[in-house]
């Protein structure tokens, strides 16, 4: 009898679905084939060399990219800012508050124009928003240097602004009362004389100059308008006050040194008013000295009983000095798209910017131009009865 031989059953091989090898036979399998080539995988092709590269160069430029649109580049952008009514209120109070003199309602608005500017110290632009500057018309993006003073810190840019601007406020007020009649007190008094100058020596930190070769002065630019028509080299007598006591002094003059006319006296000077109305301005985060005009014609148009204005709104720029001259201002083209947005529909321009106005009025918009600050009110006055067709337009 044959005798069974003993064998232990062996499970049935299943075809394998990455190819049909099997163990020991010599064969390489698909599963042993890709883990050893991982490109190689059905339906795939192992990448060339160039393709490699590609993808490379790709990931580096759009970290590079990623990396200059967060890092602060060397430009500034300037674009249209806000614009404030001062016929208007601030926070519930009126951005101009007069008391000592009956004020008047106005049915239109007087808009001060400013411009955004981005960059500079401490407040870098990225590529980004330079990007964005240069596809939008109504911004313009420029070499930082060219906006900003090199070596200057952002605190005393703000210190300068804030200056400049309660100074504009002053020489606003004080135009705005002599074109209205009244007779505002000036004193000129000395805080400093120039080393080297004919001055030092002889006038004193503190000293009231109420003369100049016997006239009275009533202003600083008085003083800046006679050494323009004066010698350098010349000796003027100057009528002072020190500690109330009144003298006369002899200065001699000296060249200005910068290629101007006249001569300059060498002393430094501040100018303090004594205003019959009281006037404040109720401003913050806007400073320059540009809002001149407008705080001026609010001013007027507060204190007469005729509502200039008339509904219309009128926006404007420029300063405004002593004198009552209306002087040239920074960004008016920004200014203009500013004005518009905010709704006016007319627009008060220094004479001085208009070559910059031309061709760059937006839709919808009228510019004046105007030099001093009695061609501002007749303008203010004419587009109130409708009649701005009459007045001198930038072209």
């Amino acid at each position: 009898m044959r005798s069974k031989k003993n064998t232990t059953p062996q499970p049935p091989v299943q075809p394998s679905e990455h190819g049909s090898g099997q163990p020991g036979d010599g064969r390489e399998s698909a599963l042993e084939r890709n883990l050893r080539e991982p490109y190689a995988l059905p339906g795939r092709e192992r990448p060339s060399a160039r393709s490699v590269t590609l993808g490379i160069s790709f990931m580096v430029t759009v970290l590079l990219l990623s990396g200059l649109a967060v890092l602060p580049s060397p430009y500034a952008v300037r674009s249209p800012g806000p614009t404030r009514d001062t016929l208007g209120q601030v926070d519930g109070t009126d951005l101009i508050e007069i008391t000592g003199a009956t004020t008047y309602e106005s049915t239109g608005e007087l808009r001060l124009t400013t411009v955004g500017v981005s960059g500079g110290p401490g407040y870098p632009v990225n590529l980004a928003q330079v990007v964005q500057g240069w596809l939008d018309p109504t911004r313009v993006v420029a070499p930082v240097e060219t906006v900003f003073p090199p070596s200057v810190s952002r605190e005393e840019l703000d210190a300068q602004s804030s200056a400049e601007m309660t100074s504009s406020q002053e020489m606003a007020t004080y135009a705005a009362l002599t074109e209205l009649g009244y007779d505002v007190p000036v004193t000129i008094t000395a805080v400093e004389t120039v080393e080297g100058s004919g001055a030092r020596g002889v006038v004193e930190d503190g000293d009231v100059i109420a003369s100049f070769d016997g006239d009275a002065l009533v202003s600083s630019e008085d003083l800046l308008d006679r050494l323009a028509s004066t010698a350098p080299g010349s000796d003027v007598v100057l009528g002072i006050v020190r500690d109330g006591s009144p003298s006369d002094v002899t200065v001699t003059t000296t060249d200005p040194g910068d290629g101007s006319d006249g001569s300059r006296l060498g002393v430094v000077v501040q100018s303090s008013f004594d205003f019959p109305v009281d006037v404040s301005i109720q401003i913050d985060n806007i400073g320059g000295p540009s809002a001149g005009t407008m705080f001026a014609l609010g001013i007027i148009d507060r204190m007469t009983p005729e509502d200039e204005v008339n509904g219309q709104v009128i926006a404007g720029t420029g300063t405004m000095d002593l004198a009552g001259q209306v002087g040239p201002i920074g960004g008016i083209r920004q200014k203009l798209d500013g004005a518009l947005r905010d709704g006016a529909t007319w627009f008060l321009a220094p004479a001085d910017n208009c070559e910059e106005v031309v061709g760059h009025v937006p839709d919808g918009l009228q510019v004046a131009k105007v030099s001093t600050l009695a061609e501002a009110r007749a303008a203010m006055v004419a587009i109130g009865a409708g009649e701005g067709s009459t007045l001198p337009t930038c072209s």
